[in-house]
């Protein structure tokens, strides 16, 4: 059985990676500043954007606002990266979307689970 934390660290961090570099490309920077500021390979970038590399969890349209406005703010200022990508992973904790990501990945009994219920 997978924790909470091990979805986090394996499925949505990726993911919110991935979603934030094809964000920033959308704000003219180059894979290879994009892979710069997260602190990734550009081949990773690459990855992201062809779909490659964290495919397993999709977001939904109110997370993805969320995404595209850190993303507005990191091409604004590339030190904020770490903030928002931790801000992203709180707002996703406290919504039941781990949750469901959780479900879909793992098999598990979730009436003895109450992560999200916290």
């Amino acid at each position: 059985m997978l924790q909470p934390q091990e979805i986090e660290v394996l499925y949505i961090i990726p993911a919110i990676r991935r979603e934030l570099a094809k964000a920033l490309i959308k704000f003219s920077l180059s894979q290879k500043a994009v892979a710069q500021i997260l602190g990734i390979t550009p081949a990773a970038i690459s990855q992201y954007i062809s779909e490659k590399r964290a495919k397993e969890v999709k977001f939904n349209e109110e997370f993805q606002k969320l995404i595209d406005e850190s993303a507005k703010k990191i091409a604004q200022n590339h030190f904020l990266v770490i903030q928002e990508i931790n801000e992203l992973c709180r707002d996703f904790r406290k919504s039941d979307l781990i949750c469901q990501v959780h479900k879909q990945l793992d098999t598990f009994d979730n009436k003895i689970c109450d992560y999200c219920k916290r």
